[in-house]
């Protein structure tokens, strides 16, 4: 058996780069070929330098020499990572929060997708392991976590610090909580217009009284909008969490969510993505999974845009049921669930100690008139 050169060639083309969607021969990254007999040599250098990209990258070459050209073709594949050094730079300086040493933004391209029900078991695992920590509902218009935290009829009260009048958060599972549903009916419709929904999200932010807090949770609403910008023009956010599910259509928004926060004018380190509602597991079949919004499409779009997958949470009825009842489910004791939301979690501070190790502190963002508005030419 003898393996031609241009065959070889061929079936690569059939191959995109990691993260890059050119094929492998156009693009340059192979860079070599040879064979002997029924031996092939591949040498292909990619800029991802994460291990599912390179292992990646090694299978789909066999596959497809193995597809394409000869299926007992004894392929060996050499891969190698030519990364751009990432270069540390700062924004505008911005208004720290005193006391406050990490504000992680959770947020979502499409409505739906269960970035509250994240946002309250991540901010409850973190409290389990023994950090303080708050959680701003940012969501103006559709605001669930006082629900989601069983405190719909609680308010907050008014404290004096350091001569100033401030709004005191109120506290459940030993997490602080502020949100505009505590300071409206729960029939009432929130009809603002940009500016005063910022405003009001800016009171909540500095005129609140959050004390010693190792994690701000801010939850956001979906999209890509004006609370959007508020946030990081208000905010040194230290990264973001991007909560999707496996479903095509949602993720096409979470990736217009990641690119929002890589955008040069906002530049927001992303942690990683949550892929939630990965598979359906009933509670009297625990061991089967159903994938019923699709498979590992989360795991497979953080790999294509090099950010880490923070976790695969399975869409289980105690979840919800749990956040309707305002127990959220990583406080039960010893379940898969509780097990899910923790690994979600490590993950999530490992990647928060990776890039304050890393990179320089994320300052708040200058945003004047159309500036970081990815249509507008600069």
């Amino acid at each position: 058996m003898k393996l031609e050169k241009q065959a070889l060639l061929e079936a690569l083309k059939t191959i995109s780069v990691p993260g890059e969607g050119e094929d492998m021969v156009s693009s340059g990254a192979v860079t070599n070929v040879v064979t002997f007999g029924d031996e092939v040599i591949v040498d292909v250098t990619i800029k991802n330098p994460s291990l599912q990209a390179k292992k990646k990258t090694e299978v789909e070459i066999m596959k497809a020499i193995h597809a394409e050209v000869h299926q007992k073709a004894k392929v060996k594949v050499n891969v190698r990572v030519d990364a751009p050094e990432k270069q540390q730079k700062n924004e505008i300086k911005g208004k720290p929060i005193p006391g406050i040493q990490n504000i992680i933004a959770v947020a979502s391209g499409k409505g739906g997708v269960g970035k509250s029900t994240i946002t309250a078991n991540l901010a409850v695992s973190l409290q389990k392991m023994g950090f303080k920590v708050g959680i701003l509902d940012a969501d103006i218009y559709g605001p669930s976590i006082p629900m989601m935290f069983d405190v719909q009829e609680e308010k907050p009260l008014s404290v004096k610090v350091d001569g100033k009048q401030k709004m005191k958060p109120v506290e459940s599972y030993g997490v602080k909580v502020l949100s505009i549903g505590f300071f409206t009916r729960p029939d009432q419709a929130v009809v603002w217009r940009g500016p005063m929904a910022s405003k009001a999200l800016n009171q909540m932010i500095f005129d609140a009284a959050w004390g010693e807090l190792d994690f701000l949770l801010v939850d956001l609403p979906p999209g890509t909008g004006d609370i959007h910008l508020s946030i990081v023009q208000a905010m040194p956010i230290t990264g973001a969490v991007v909560v999707s599910t496996p479903q095509n259509v949602a993720l096409a928004d979470a990736k217009k969510g990641v690119a929002m926060f890589q955008q040069e004018s906002i530049n927001v380190p992303v942690l990683g993505i949550v892929e939630n509602m990965a598979w359906f597991t009933p509670e009297e079949l625990p061991d089967n999974k159903y994938y019923i919004f699709g498979k590992e499409g989360a795991r497979n779009l953080a790999e294509d845009l090099n950010v880490p997958l923070l976790a695969q949470i399975p869409l289980v009825q105690s979840i919800r049921e749990a956040g309707d009842v305002g127990r959220p489910a990583a406080l039960q004791e010893n379940t898969i669930l509780a097990k899910a939301f923790e690994e979600m979690t490590r993950n999530s501070v490992e990647q928060l100690v990776k890039r304050n190790t890393d990179l320089p502190p994320t300052e708040a963002v200058k945003i004047t008139t159309m500036a970081g508005c990815a249509a507008v030419k600069k």
